[in-house]
């Protein structure tokens, strides 16, 4: 099992109260398995990827990832499982606008100590980046975009893969090229992938679905 988590709440600040966003959320997750992450907007799917991801911590329960317990994890331990168990792929891109394509590409995979150049450029190619490796983000179209922070994080070879929404801001057939590719990769690098979405028909293409409804599995 790869991923692991028992029970899992979550609150944030309100004005009178916490509020709940997660009410007790219970997830496995093998290796090279994929997971489709829905609900209404609110539900907990973005929070509940942001504590796998290390990038938060829960109020309650249990999250166990690749034989870490990474609720017990300090912000440096959990720092690090990002940079070499994690890989995260935003609906913003997030890419560095100082970076040029092929930097951005390489930077997670320097970061883990894993960036194999040749391998960096094959993905390019594959991903159809390969004739824009010296230009920078701002010079790049949406998709394009989105294709370099894909590359960016299979580059480091991840044992996990988190999306939230990674087509969200593109054109109906960009985006189904790009899940495309993702899916592709993903398959290919044997990482599993656990990706938040609205779109029902990009769901489908998950091996697996969850559904969560104010802050619980529906």
């Amino acid at each position: 099992m790869l991923l692991k988590l028992r029970d899992i709440r979550k609150s944030f600040p309100g004005a009178d109260a916490p509020v709940p966003v997660l009410r007790g959320i219970d997830l496995d997750l093998d290796e090279g398995e994929s997971m489709a992450l829905t609900g209404e907007s609110g539900s907990g799917k973005s929070t509940l990827l942001h504590l796998v991801g290390g990038l938060d911590r829960p109020d309650a329960g249990r999250l166990d990832l690749d034989g870490v317990e990474v609720t017990a994890l300090d912000d440096s331990g959990r720092a690090a499982l990002r940079r070499g168990t994690v890989g995260m792929v935003f609906q913003q891109f997030n890419l560095i606008p100082s970076l040029n394509v092929g930097d951005n590409i390489a930077f997670q995979a320097r970061l883990a100590g894993r960036h194999d150049a040749a391998a960096t450029a094959a993905l390019a190619e594959r991903l159809g980046l390969g004739p824009h490796l010296a230009k920078y983000p701002e010079q790049l179209s949406g998709g394009q975009q989105q294709r370099t922070a894909i590359a960016r994080t299979l580059a480091a070879r991840p044992r996990l893969v988190l999306a939230d929404e990674p087509t969200g801001n593109l054109d109906e057939a960009t985006a189904e090229a790009v899940l495309d590719t993702m899916l592709e990769l993903v398959a290919e690098t044997g990482a599993a992938l656990l990706m938040v979405t609205h779109s029902t028909h990009h769901a489908a293409r998950m091996g697996r679905r969850l559904h969560l409804r104010a802050g619980r599995i529906a």
